[in-house]
């Protein structure tokens, strides 16, 4: 298992849900944390924790946020894409606004950031990126279809990655959790709250995964909180 001592780890959307969770629970491992959100004040005071302005709209905000974590812990060894989004988008919608925002936050803005890491990834040699996708990514199940594609597109790029990176000892995984108890999912009354996923508990195997050495990697990591017929 790798040490995290020392070890820098971007999280894209820190600020709440499984992000907020994955912060708190890594450096309490003794891993230092730069956080990716909208505002940075939001975010408690640790001395291994840096917040940065990250707005997943705008093409220029993943460079800065990456050149701001390394001039400052002189590192970056992991990426961890969390921050997404989810409004209605169907099939038969003639408006893509909906679509269209989703692909820029879900799909575009990971990339961005994945990008602007990529060199201090390769200089670590053991560089890990871990993207949130959904079980919305790996089946479809309600007329969310831009939901889903924003998802399915997010294992392509993880895919990508492992593929790209994999010489260079960089380990890719994507993440598919169902329902978790967050922001997200408030309005949802189809599924007892109290029977989610807790998102503490998907931060407890993001940090396995991230600890594993580049000789045991996970490509996914399918999270089902009830019964899926596809898993």
């Amino acid at each position: 298992m790798l040490n995290p001592d020392g070890r820098v780890v971007l999280i894209a959307g820190a600020s709440r849900g499984i992000g907020r969770a994955l912060a708190e629970r890594l450096l309490q491992s003794g891993f230092t944390v730069s956080a990716g959100v909208r505002r940075p004040a939001d975010m408690p005071a640790h001395d291994r924790l840096s917040a940065h302005a990250w707005d997943a709209g705008t093409t220029p905000s993943a460079d800065r946020w990456v050149a701001e974590t390394f001039a400052l812990h002189g590192r970056i060894d992991a990426v961890v894409n969390v921050a997404g989004i989810m409004i209605p988008a169907t099939l038969l919608d003639f408006d893509e606004t909906n679509l269209d925002t989703m692909w820029t936050v879900n799909t575009k803005a990971p990339m961005r950031v994945i990008r602007a890491a990529w060199p201090h990834l390769v200089a670590c040699g053991e560089g890990r990126v871990i993207n949130i996708s959904s079980l919305s990514g790996k089946r479809v199940r309600n007329d969310n279809l831009g939901y889903a594609m924003s998802k399915f597109a997010m294992m392509a790029l993880t895919q990508e990655v492992r593929r790209r990176g994999w010489d260079l000892g960089i380990r890719a995984c994507t993440v598919c959790p169902g329902f978790v108890a967050t922001d997200m999912t408030a309005g949802i009354d189809r599924f007892p709250r109290e029977k989610m996923s807790s998102p503490d508990d998907i931060a407890a195997m993001i940090e396995s995964v991230l600890r594993l050495p580049n000789t045991a990697t996970v490509a996914e990591l399918l999270i089902n909180c009830r019964h899926e017929d596809t898993l």
